[in-house]
């Protein structure tokens, strides 16, 4: 895979755009990686668990209280979101600093797609054992977005259409793809799949519009 270049016929390279933030091992990013840990023990618990949740719960209200009381306001926060290195950290599919994110690494491939890999765990169950058709939708619909930040013009979702081939398990590493594949003006047509030991299990065609949001300030 390439992660950040793509060689041209000329024999020239162009630097590319990066498609996901780095996490890092402190800070916000470790904290995050924490409450991911908690929301995954805590379904993996469930209410027949011998843990004390009414001590586990005044506990996690004790860190909530914290991080509140130290919070900047919110438009502060929405400024500084869109701020920094060129793509977002607060997404909740690749995003470091969203505890929603599983999170997913997309990575740019020379012939102009991207691919990730992601293993899914009980946050995220649909069907017993299988992957919510909604989180399947959400990480195409993103994955869709980053491929055409990597593969040419990109913009905001106007139509997206999937086809669940069988159902995407749990537990076990899926493969997300991305390929812009047509640009007529504004329309932006964009394809992905995601699949599991080599099999599709959810494909999407998405339409996008050239445009964006203006970001906060």
């Amino acid at each position: 895979m390439s992660t950040g270049s793509d060689t041209r016929t000329d024999g020239e390279t162009a630097a590319r755009p990066p498609l996901v933030a780095e996490a890092h091992d402190t800070g916000l990013d470790a904290a995050v990686a924490a409450a991911r840990r908690v929301i995954a023990a805590l379904l993996l618990a469930g209410d027949r668990s011998d843990a004390d949740m009414s001590c586990v719960a005044k506990q996690l209200h004790a860190v909530a209280d914290h991080l509140a009381e130290h919070a900047p306001a919110r438009e502060e926060r929405l400024v500084d979101m869109w701020n920094g290195e060129g793509v977002t950290r607060h997404d909740p599919v690749t995003g470091p600093e969203n505890a929603l994110a599983p999170p997913l690494k997309l990575y740019g491939r020379d012939d102009g797609a991207i691919e990730g890999t992601v293993t899914l765990g009980l946050p995220y169950q649909g069907p017993p054992g299988h992957v919510h058709g909604g989180i399947s939708a959400l990480l195409l619909d993103h994955t869709l977005g980053v491929a055409n930040h990597w593969g040419g013009p990109s913009g905001m979702t106007a139509e997206l259409t999937l086809r669940y081939h069988r159902p995407t398990p749990l537990f076990e590493p899926l493969t997300v793809t991305g390929r812009q594949v047509h640009v007529d003006g504004a329309k932006i047509r964009t394809v992905g799949t995601i699949s599991a030991g080599g099999q599709d299990c959810v494909s999407a065609e998405g339409l996008f519009i050239a445009k964006h949001l203006a970001r906060p300030r």
